[in-house]
C-alpha cells in the first residue's frame, strides 16, 4: 500500500506535531522540493539548506494548508519558491538562466516515476514552457524563476520594456492555451 494514499491525514497529522507523518511526507517530497531550489539557486549548498527551510516552514504552517484551495505538492513547492527566492534577495545574487538545449537535465529530478496526474501536468508545463521561442521562455523564466520585474528584465536583456511586456504576454498567452488544451 502507498504511504501517501492518505496524504490528508499525514498533513493533518503533521499539524498536530507527529513527527512520523512529517518524515513520510519529508521522504516523498524533498527530492523536488531539493530539485525545485537547486534550480532556482543554483548552489547545491543554498539548495540543501532552502529545501530544509521550506520543510520546517511546512512543520510549523501544516494547519494552513486547505485541500479545497490546491494539491498539497504545488503548495509545498510554493513554499519552496518563495524560500528559495528569498535566499537569492538575502544573498543578493542571480543564478544564470537556463540552458533550454537540455531540459532532461533538470527534468529527472522533479519526478519520481510514481506519476500521478497532477505531477504529469507539472512535467507537461515545464516542456511548455521549453515549447516556447527563446525571447518568451527567457522572460518568464527570469520573471518566476529569478523574481525579476519587467523592467529588471528590460535592463538584464537590453530590451524595450514594451518588448519584454509584449513577449511576457505572447508566451503566458502561449502557455494558458497549451494548458487548457492539454487539460481536455
Amino acid at each position: 500500500m502507498d504511504p501517501l494514499s492518505n496524504e490528508l491525514s499525514l498533513i493533518q497529522r503533521v499539524a498536530e506535531g507527529d513527527q512520523k507523518a512529517f518524515l513520510v511526507l519529508y521522504d516523498h517530497y524533498a527530492p523536488r522540493v531539493h530539485a525545485l531550489t537547486l534550480r532556482i539557486l543554483g548552489n547545491e549548498m543554498m539548495a540543501e539548506e532552502a529545501t530544509q527551510d521550506t520543510f520546517l516552514k511546512f512543520w510549523s504552517r501544516a494547519r494552513l494548508y486547505l485541500s479545497e484551495r490546491g494539491s498539497f505538492l504545488v503548495w509545498l513547492l510554493t513554499i519552496a519558491r518563495r524560500t528559495a527566492l528569498d535566499r537569492l534577495r538575502m544573498e543578493a545574487r542571480r543564478p544564470l538562466l537556463s540552458d533550454s538545449k537540455d531540459p532532461e537535465t533538470i527534468w529527472p529530478l522533479l519526478s519520481d516515476g510514481e506519476q500521478n496526474s497532477e505531477e504529469a501536468r507539472w512535467q507537461s508545463l515545464y516542456f511548455m514552457l521549453h515549447d516556447l521561442p527563446d525571447e518568451q521562455r527567457q522572460v518568464i523564466e527570469l520573471a518566476y524563476y529569478q523574481s525579476m520585474s519587467q523592467s529588471e528584465i528590460s535592463a538584464e536583456l537590453g530590451w524595450p520594456l514594451g518588448t519584454v511586456k509584449t513577449r511576457m504576454r505572447a508566451g503566458m498567452e502561449a502557455l494558458r492555451r497549451a494548458w487548457l488544451k492539454d487539460e481536455h
